[in-house]
């Protein structure tokens, strides 16, 4: 299989090349001071419970942007999961059907309506 494009690849390569070196440039001359972190003993998972529960007073850490950031991934994950299911739905004449087509969720067993 030949190519026929000529040159016109080379000018993204070393794009992609100057991009990498930039970048690993960057971050290799980072530099980080030292770690903040949190109280002994205290359990970051209580604490975002606490702030979810709107019990602030129990909480030894301010925890509310964790739960800020664990609402948003939860509705994002719903939205996905409600997104895949419309699309795995089709529509076969006007009407509605599941995408696998009918299921037996009483294992085939006879008896019921079909």
């Amino acid at each position: 299989m030949t190519d026929d494009s000529g040159g016109t690849r080379i000018l993204p390569a070393i794009a992609v090349g100057a991009l990498f070196a930039v970048m690993a440039a960057t971050f290799l001359s980072a530099g980080f001071e030292e770690a903040a972190g949190f109280p002994e003993g205290e359990s970051i998972v209580h604490n975002v419970g606490y702030a979810l529960f709107n019990l602030g007073e129990a909480a030894a850490i301010p925890s509310e942007g964790f739960l800020a950031a664990f609402l948003i991934v939860a509705v994002a994950l719903d939205v996905a999961v409600d997104g895949a299911i419309y699309l795995a739905r089709r529509e076969d004449g006007g009407s509605v059907s599941a995408a696998i087509g009918e299921a037996l969720t009483d294992g085939g067993r006879d008896g019921g309506e079909r």
